[in-house]
């Protein structure tokens, strides 16, 4: 009956997530035990034996299950060998003093034990111990090691023998000269080390995969390759960058910190021209699309380092959309991710969904007002469309790049007092509709290179509109300006106006 359990199966796999829940109730109650104990021996507590062997008794039990859903979770794989089997030796022995403690404290054997009193303590002591070892080990196991003691501060470092603390941004530093940057050292591992090595390192290898050294990428893990060289669209690990936040196949795990579009298109990007080790910027075919990605990794351009004007729908709170019209959306091949959960405000993405067309934004009305940031560009659609676009009131970033939209179709939006984002990339949007769109009183951006707007029509409404910045063509500085943030909307009235 039990033999299933014991073998990496769906059901052993079940259990053993239960271990972080379990291993809880041992700590607990064993360091209540030891307070108790103490303030007993101090007199400063009136407790009786009765009560501690009764906690001891409970501890041993949660010590011994948190023991048996750890080796089940164990057979997952993916953890540093020797640090799992420090680890589960720990929890053993916690479970086995705890017993001991609890035994020699038990009326039954309590007289019979030859020694008792002086074997309880040592017992109980160690059991202890164990507990706070073993829930070390566990963090490094779960978390990388050095988990618990990364930020340790000084001078508790130094007595403690840990290193000085080496300050690590969570984003990809600043580069001097983007086109001489190295691309997988300066740009790709970067990325991966700050999303991804969390769970994919030495000492934890999620799914047998390390993303800690190129040669280890590219070898994968139990579900093969993750990428494939010269196809990023049809590489796994970009797959799944690209799922819905809410599938179990969603990497970096919901509730982790996640990879921006930027950093997933450069990824993409890498990948497509064939990973190279070696290769700088400048060496491989850039495309139009990963020119502003690119951009934004330039001097002064670290996520977080900024200050911003925070946007206006920020501060809106509306009621949460209906689940079946949000799966409604993801059955239609759209991406649909919460920005914020205390006020329900989403995201939805066609970006798996090229056939996406007038007739399907339907799909959309249920949850209009939820929808804060909409991007269907290479999609069918047209300026059909945008009448309905125009009824989302808290429409606060619009993608629309490479679709045939018109100026016809763009001037309904005057209306969104939230927009503060509208890409019109490659589209079929000219002078007048550029200059119906600047006089929006929240618009903050507008990228309009390879449209029908002339760079005469871009010149004109930059000198009316100091405060809106005018993307017409890749120039660096302007594009990095705007892009600092990771894709958000932010005012920038120093930028250079092209």
């Amino acid at each position: 009956m039990l033999y299933p359990l014991l073998q990496a199966s769906s059901w052993a796999m079940f259990v053993g997530r239960f271990h972080p829940a379990l291993v809880h109730f041992p700590i607990g109650f064993l360091l209540i035990a030891a307070l108790l104990e103490i303030g007993r021996r101090t007199g400063k507590v009136a407790v009786s034996e009765s009560a501690i062997r009764f906690i001891l008794f409970f501890s041993a039990i949660g010590a011994t299950l948190a023991c048996v859903a750890g080796y089940l979770l164990s057979l997952g794989g993916g953890y540093d060998e020797q640090l799992l089997d420090n680890h589960m030796w720990q929890g053993i022995g916690v479970a086995v003093f705890a017993w001991i403690a609890w035994l020699i404290k038990s009326d039954r054997l309590k007289s019979k034990v030859p020694y008792g009193s002086l074997i309880y303590l040592p017992a109980f002591l160690l059991a202890t111990i164990l507990t706070l070892t073993a829930g070390h080990d566990g963090g490094s196991l779960t978390h990388g090691q050095g988990y618990l003691t990364q930020y340790t501060p000084e001078p508790f470092r130094g007595l403690a023998g840990i290193p000085p603390l080496e300050e690590k941004g969570m984003e990809i530093k600043p580069l001097s000269d983007v086109q001489q940057a190295v691309v997988y050292n300066e740009i790709v591992q970067p990325i991966l080390q700050a999303r991804c090595a969390q769970c994919h390192n030495a000492s934890k290898q999620k799914g047998d995969l390390r993303v800690d050294q190129l040669a280890l990428l590219l070898k994968g893990g139990e579900g093969g390759p993750a990428f494939i060289p010269g196809k990023g669209s049809e590489s796994d690990m970009i797959k799944r960058c690209l799922l819905d936040e809410n599938d179990d196949d969603h990497m970096p795990p919901k509730g982790k910190p996640q990879l921006t579009t930027d950093q997933i298109e450069l990824i993409s990007w890498w990948i497509d021209q064939g990973a190279p080790a070696d290769k700088k910027v400048a060496e491989l075919k850039m495309t139009e699309a990963i020119k502003p990605a690119l951009a934004s990794l330039g001097q002064g351009a670290v996520l977080g380092k900024t200050k911003k004007q925070e946007s206006a729908v920020l501060s809106l709170k509306v009621p949460a959309a209906s689940e079946q019209a949000l799966e409604n959306l993801r059955k239609a091949g759209l991406i649909v991710n919460t920005l914020s959960q205390d006020q329900n405000l989403i995201e939805v993405s066609a970006v798996n969904a090229p056939n996406f067309d007038d007739k399907q934004m339907e799909l959309l009305k249920p949850v209009a007002e939820q929808i804060a940031w909409l991007k269907l560009g290479d999609t069918k659609i047209t300026d059909a469309a945008l009448e309905q676009i125009s009824k989302f009131p808290n429409l606060n970033k619009l993608h629309l790049e490479h679709t045939v939209i018109s100026d016809k179709g763009i001037n309904g939006l005057k209306g969104l007092k939230y927009l503060e984002y509208l890409n019109v990339v490659d589209t079929k949007v000219g002078d007048a509709g550029l200059k119906n769109v600047a006089g929006m009183k929240g618009l903050r951006s507008v990228y309009v290179w390879q449209s029908a707007v002339t760079d005469s029509a871009v010149s004109q409404v930059s000198k009316q509109n100091p405060d809106l910045l005018v993307v017409n063509g890749f120039n660096e500085a302007a594009v990095a300006e705007f892009l600092r943030a990771g894709d958000t909307t932010s005012t920038k009235a120093e930028a250079k106006k092209l």
